[in-house]
């Protein structure tokens, strides 16, 4: 039993990064709008408009407030009682059959289950801890429960909030308070709505996730979001290549319609962060990023008639990956790893130790402060970083949540082909702790001259020890790119385009074997 629930869930894990859409395209597809979990889960939530609005019930279409230039605060009312605890995420799974025979086998050994709907199938979780649970008594629990069929191997700990019993929206405004359990919408006679302060085209809508609790929603066209995604993920300053901006523009709106309904339980498609895409809204629109979306109006890439996932990052260091080499995915024909070229820089093969230790000019991550991506990302397609013996102790143990001591040895036990660290082993004074993947940069912070810990720009790095005078060791980390590596790199793309490349034919660089074709 234990054998065969094993292999009907966790032979459909799929990598929530990594979303293979099924959708066939069709040329006379009409423009839709998709809906932007701006405020995913808050307790409070507060919508207005510069101009005239109105406020009223989805469900019934009451109008519930109307007003000008002004907000209605929402809180959440509740019945129930909200519960916040760390989770074990086993599986996602899109078989009914596997998610009941495995929430069965999981109770009748004693263990607390938990399924969250997410993209078409559920998420698995089991156990429940507090939020101050140590990271020994979690890594236990999880071993136990890998050895028992339950979990695999990939398994991760993840902070989840339930909301436990009914929920109801209250809307203040004006000395007035309404209360409903509908979700409600603001609609201006501008056009442009505010959420919590930041300001968006299209509507402003309040309801409750899959947490029952609140979220605030900003619906509106797919080619008016693209405008405020657009100039995030690919800045026009200093990125203002025309060319560059509109491989962007498809990119971002092939995933977009590859991904609608991805987070439908939480009651919207798409998150505003790195999760999916980085949406600023109105105020993050600019003129170049806007023409690129409106002159490749409806345009999407596809692979065999099926829209593609068209992942993308900032800077490759010089040759992208395969997508299985990066997250836990089956290989996918169009995300093959291809040499990739710096801002004006000819392509390059995979680069060796030496040639990242003798790169000209690498960017020391200590340098860089809060924000100094966004301002040019080429800097970092060569970068190094120096953990200090404290430091390295440092963030091993905040990553495994338990004192590491002394740190040893680091060492790299597979490559992938592109280059990029594929298992990393941590030989510490209290145990040997191992990562793969892309979670290896999560594992592995460095530390900015603002004092903060940030993910590893990449996994295309060498590392090696360092050791001081007083014959304590350090290590230090020689590396190139930033992001994930698989798909298209936006500055590979910009250099591309300085060379008189057009959008299709970068695209189609970067995904293999693609067609680009237009919806409407």
């Amino acid at each position: 039993m234990k054998a065969l629930l094993k292999s009907m869930i966790f032979l459909s894990i799929v990598s929530a990064l990594l979303t293979i859409s099924l959708l066939t395209v069709s040329a006379d597809q009409q423009e839709t709008n998709i809906r932007i979990g701006v405020v995913p889960t808050s307790e409070s939530i507060n919508v207005g408009s510069e101009g005239d609005f109105t406020v009223y019930n989805k469900e019934t279409g009451e109008v519930l407030f109307t007003g000008t230039n002004s907000s209605v605060e929402a809180t959440l009312v509740s019945t129930g009682e909200v519960q916040t605890n760390y989770r074990l995420q086993t599986a996602w799974t899109t078989s009914e059959t596997a998610k009941n025979e495995w929430v069965e086998l999981a109770e009748s050994e004693g263990y607390a289950t938990y399924t969250e709907e997410y993209n078409g199938g559920w998420r698995l979780y089991i156990g429940e801890f507090s939020v101050d649970a140590p990271w020994g008594e979690r890594d236990a629990f999880r071993t136990e429960v890998i050895e028992k069929g339950l979990a695999g191997s990939d398994s991760f700990w993840k902070i989840v909030t339930i909301n436990e019993g009914a929920s109801a929206i209250q809307l203040d405004y004006n000395g007035e308070t309404v209360t409903t359990e509908d979700h409600v919408v603001l609609e201006s006679d501008q056009g442009i709505v505010s959420i919590d302060g930041e300001r968006y085209r299209g509507v402003a809508e309040i309801g409750f996730n899959s947490s029952n609790t609140l979220a605030g929603i900003n619906e509106l066209p797919i080619e008016e979001y693209l405008k405020g995604v657009v100039p995030h993920e690919l800045p026009p300053v200093p990125y203002g290549e025309m060319e560059a901006q509109k491989s962007q523009a498809v990119a971002a709106r092939t995933y977009s319609f590859a991904n609608l309904g991805k987070r439908s339980s939480d009651g919207y498609d798409l998150l505003p962060t790195t999760s999916d895409q980085v949406y600023g809204g109105y105020d993050a629109e600019h003129p170049i990023s806007s023409q690129a979306v409106d002159e490749t109006k409806g345009v999407v890439a596809t692979h065999d008639g099926e829209l593609i996932t068209a992942v993308y990052h900032s800077t490759s260091g010089g040759h992208t990956a395969n997508n299985e080499d990066v997250w836990n995915s089956d290989p996918v024909p169009y995300l093959r790893g291809v040499p990739d070229s710096q801002r004006g820089k000819a392509f390059e093969h995979v680069p060796t130790l030496e040639v990242f230790k003798n790169s000209a000019n690498p960017t020391s991550l200590r340098a860089s402060k809060n924000g100094d991506f966004e301002s040019d990302w080429s800097r970092y397609h060569r970068w190094n970083f120096e953990w200090s013996p404290e430091e390295i102790s440092q963030v091993l143990s905040g990553y495994y949540d338990t004192d590491v001591g002394e740190v040893y040895e680091i060492n790299v036990l597979e490559r992938s082909s592109s280059g990029r660290v594929y298992e990393i082993e941590y030989v510490t004074e209290n145990g040997t702790f191992y990562e793969y993947k892309d979670r290896i940069r999560w594992s592995l912070p460095y530390i900015n001259a603002d004092g903060n810990e940030s993910v590893l720009l990449s996994t295309l790095f060498f590392i090696e020890p360092v050791e001081y005078d007083d014959g304590s060791v350090g290590f230090k980390a020689y590396g190139g790119g930033w992001g994930h590596g698989v798909g298209l790199a936006q500055t590979g793309a910009v250099g591309m385009a300085e060379k008189g490349k057009n959008y299709e034919e970068i695209l189609k660089h970067y995904y293999q074997g693609i067609d680009l074709e237009t919806l409407y």
